[in-house]
């Protein structure tokens, strides 16, 4: 029985233990768990933090692509907008940019042109691989003045610079190609500004000295006109103390037509006057004298002049000339020696152009007539015409499709210069191969 109640209470001491036992073990579980949970909420809230910064730099760097890609487009499109042809290349010659100017002057895309050897790709182009390689060991831009010749014979200038472009990585360079004819064109303008400046400064200073003797020889032919006429009484008088008739010496001359060759002389010195006086005009700018011109009067006293000039050459040629006036037609106020120097430049023109050329009839019509309130002037001839090229370049001082010697290049822009800036009128010419030209003046009424 005690041992039975020793059991008991052992068992009882042992449960007591165990429960003590199974207490602190759960309580220690507890704990661990609790400081598990701490540890994962810790650690948790750690991958937050960092998938808030993966979060954070995946975006930076989404952002920092689509700036980039930006900025390229930007680039590209900025390069692309340019209107000089710019070529990207290695220092082997490889194509590495090729804009939208290069695209249409080359007529290759894009897609064609890179990783393509330049030289090949362009086998006329000015640049070889020598030159991109001095330029880039050099550090220094290279420029090339480029002459192109087209099928319409028209020059085209052009401008290129190759810049050396040096990186870390990679060495290359940059080919800008510019289109400057227009620049050249207006360089060239400027020097024959230049020209036609000093020009007229030497027309006026020989203008002068032409004077002097045409001077002489008028006062002379009048001089002689006047004493060998034989109603003056002091030819009389010189005559009786000779013991000459002078109504013998009158009809020698008039036999031999002295009378005719002074009048000839006179005239001719007359003319050239008024040559040197309208070169004088137009040199110096100076006040010039309009007054109302019958232009039908005009035309055909400058077509006798221009008549008196070679006769016997118009006469060879079998040259027709044809005159066609409009009814009533108005006087206009202008200068009438710049209009005739005008006409008169036409009127030798078409006789050149139709010079040496096998053409059935050879004519020229001068026509004249009143129009939407203008006066219009017409000089056609049935010559062998000129090309489209030559006829933008006909107005141009000193361009002439003569041979050399033969002419200076300034009859047709002096002529310019008279209609459009003198009379506020127009001056243009319809041509073409083998057509004939027809040169239309306008002047305001």
């Amino acid at each position: 029985m005690i041992f039975l109640l020793i059991l008991q209470t052992l068992l009882i001491i042992g449960l007591q233990r165990s429960r003590l036992s199974n207490k602190r073990a759960r309580k220690a579980l507890k704990e661990s768990q609790k400081a598990l949970e701490e540890k994962i909420q810790d650690r948790t809230k750690s991958l937050h933090r960092i998938n808030d910064l993966l979060i954070d730099e995946v975006a930076r760097h989404e952002q920092t692509g689509r700036q980039l890609r930006e900025t390229k487009l930007y680039l590209q499109s900025m390069i692309n907008s340019m209107p000089s042809i710019i070529i990207g290349v290695t220092a082997h010659g490889e194509v590495t940019h090729w804009n939208a100017a290069a695209e249409n002057t080359f007529e290759i895309f894009s897609n064609e042109a890179l990783g393509r050897n330049i030289t090949e790709l362009l086998p006329l182009f000015p640049v070889t691989i020598s030159v991109i390689r001095a330029s880039i060991r050099g550090g220094e831009p290279y420029s090339i003045q480029h002459t192109q010749h087209q099928e319409d014979e028209k020059k085209r200038y052009f401008e290129i610079t190759l810049y050396p472009l040096i990186s870390s990585s990679e060495q290359g360079a940059v080919i800008r190609v510019d289109d400057v004819t227009m620049k050249v064109t207006i360089e060239n303008l400027m020097i024959q500004n230049e020209k036609m400046y000093s020009l007229g400064e030497v027309a006026a200073g020989i203008a002068h000295e032409i004077n002097n003797p045409l001077s002489v020889i008028l006062q002379n032919v009048q001089n002689i006109v006047r004493r060998t006429d034989s109603h003056f009484g002091t030819n009389r008088e010189r005559a009786n103390e000779l013991g000459i008739d002078v109504e013998t010496i009158d009809r020698y001359l008039k036999a031999r037509e002295i009378p005719i060759m002074l009048d000839s002389i006179r005239e001719a010195g007359e003319r050239s006057a008024n040559i040197v006086r309208n070169m004088l005009e137009f040199s110096h700018n100076s006040q010039r004298k309009t007054s109302l011109v019958d232009v039908k009067h005009l035309i055909e006293q400058t077509i006798a002049l221009n008549q008196s000039t070679h006769p016997q050459k118009n006469a060879q040629q079998g040259l027709q000339l044809t005159t066609e006036f409009g009814d009533n037609l108005p006087a206009i106020n202008a200068s009438a020696p710049e209009l005739q120097q005008v006409l008169l430049n036409l009127l030798r023109n078409a006789k050149q152009a139709l010079q040496g050329q096998e053409i059935q009839n050879p004519s020229i019509w001068v026509r004249a007539y009143a129009q939407n309130n203008q006066l219009v002037i017409e000089v056609q001839d049935n010559g062998p015409g000129m090309t489209d090229t030559v006829r933008q370049h006909i107005f141009e001082p000193f361009f002439t499709t003569k041979e050399v010697g033969s002419g200076t290049g300034l009859g047709l822009s002096v002529s310019y210069f008279i209609i459009t800036e003198r009379h506020q009128g127009t001056i243009d010419v319809k041509t073409a191969p083998g057509k004939g030209s027809n040169f239309i003046i306008k002047l305001p009424l």
